[in-house]
């Protein structure tokens, strides 16, 4: 069945709302949206955007707003991912310099399990307010994780604007402060619920509000948020100055900050309610956001449309078509290469165990953005021209 454009899923509770064909999202998603479809305290409807595909316990690609509680699962372990943009003035970039640059980059910012020798400057850590046992518990090891890329599809990418200006776009999260509040938090939940009689088997754990745990999570998830938020300015801080060691001239404005692993209390449909955004940006009216390819197709800054359909939100990226395990087993590292190299881009798949992040193993992004032509403006496309992947 359609509604407004959109298909949509009414055999649950509340109604599924998706922003792709029905028979374009893998089953075990699908599954995952009708789990949150059918939460006692799930609000008007599940929104599933065009990069949708399974997560742990929600669907990547989903917003899910809640009546009384908040789920760290549906928030997920990565807490603030999200990413952030910053204009250069340079209106071109030869090859050269661009190596130049990556090397000091490589050397500056360290990628996947790699964290600095030293502490880094707390001036970079947000500020720690009220109880945080969690955080507290973690600040002396996030000293030396702040200003890391981590692993997985994170990422930092030197782009060409559409505007004619040279970008910088950078893919992390909050490390493993962020990974170890949520999964506190989680069997926290799943504690509560086991004591109060709730079945937990659907990997949806959750803290009703009337528990002292409600407002601890809320604010070890913010702090996470700006943990996350601190983590990518002192990485784009190493960025700015590989590009000055190389190219002294160089300016630099229009700062883009997005997180897209989060929940937040928000009025939507009359009513105050807590919005859960997993692997989905917010994208109210006017408000700007950014919605990456893969390291062989083509970015997007856009503006919000301020869909109350979609709780204000959008898509976050591409989403995968493949699992990390699939796609290192079935697609051609002879063919993904020669994709990239035949673009010119200074890639990162260097043997079959980088096939996880091939552009092979994600959808199509022009579709996916045809398929939320309602929820953004597209504003600027940027197109790769190096990449460092975590």
């Amino acid at each position: 069945m359609h509604t407004n454009g959109k298909a949509i899923i009414e055999t649950e509770r509340i109604p599924i709302l998706l922003w792709l064909e029905e028979d374009q999202v893998e089953e075990g998603a699908l599954q995952q949206a009708r789990n949150l479809a059918n939460l006692p305290f799930a609000f008007k409807h599940i929104a599933i955007m065009p990069d949708t595909h399974q997560g742990f316990g929600m669907p990547i690609g989903a917003i899910l707003a809640t009546k009384g509680v908040i789920i760290p699962n549906a928030v997920g372990v990565d807490i603030g991912c999200g990413m952030c943009s910053l204009r250069t003035n340079l209106t071109d970039i030869d090859t050269d310099d661009l190596k130049s640059i990556m090397g000091i980059i490589r050397e500056t910012v360290p990628v996947g399990f790699n964290h600095h020798k030293s502490q880094q400057s707390e001036d970079w850590m947000p500020k720690r307010k009220g109880i945080l046992p969690i955080v507290n518990q973690e600040y002396d090891s996030a000293l030396y994780q702040i200003g890391t890329l981590g692993g997985g599809n994170h990422f930092i990418e030197i782009q060409k604007g559409s505007d004619g200006y040279i970008w910088i776009m950078i893919h992390s999260g909050s490390r493993n402060i962020g990974f170890t509040v949520a999964n506190h938090y989680n069997d926290v939940a799943k504690a509560l619920n086991k004591a109060a009689g709730e079945d937990i088997s659907t990997e949806l754990a959750y803290i009703p509000e009337t528990s002292k745990y409600f407002e601890l999570y809320k604010n070890e998830m913010d702090y996470c948020l700006e943990f996350a938020l601190a983590n990518r300015k002192l990485m784009m801080e190493r960025v700015k100055t590989a590009f000055r060691e190389t190219l002294p001239e160089v300016e630099f404005s229009h700062f883009i900050n997005k997180p897209h692993n989060f929940a937040a209390e928000e009025e939507h449909f009359g009513e105050t309610v807590m919005v859960h955004r997993k692997g989905a940006t917010r994208a109210r009216k006017g408000e700007w956001g950014m919605i990456p390819g893969s390291q062989g197709t083509g970015s997007f800054l856009v503006k919000g449309k301020g869909e109350a359909l979609s709780f204000e939100s959008c898509a976050h990226g591409a989403g995968r078509i493949m699992s990390r395990t699939q796609a290192r087993k079935e697609l051609d590292l002879e063919e993904e290469v020669k994709a990239l190299d035949e673009l010119g881009v200074l890639h990162s798949i260097r043997g079959r165990s980088d096939l996880d992040e091939a552009p092979g193993s994600y959808k199509d992004i022009d579709e996916v953005m045809r398929n939320q032509k309602d929820l953004v403006e597209v504003q600027i496309e940027l197109q790769p021209l190096a990449v460092v992947k975590g």
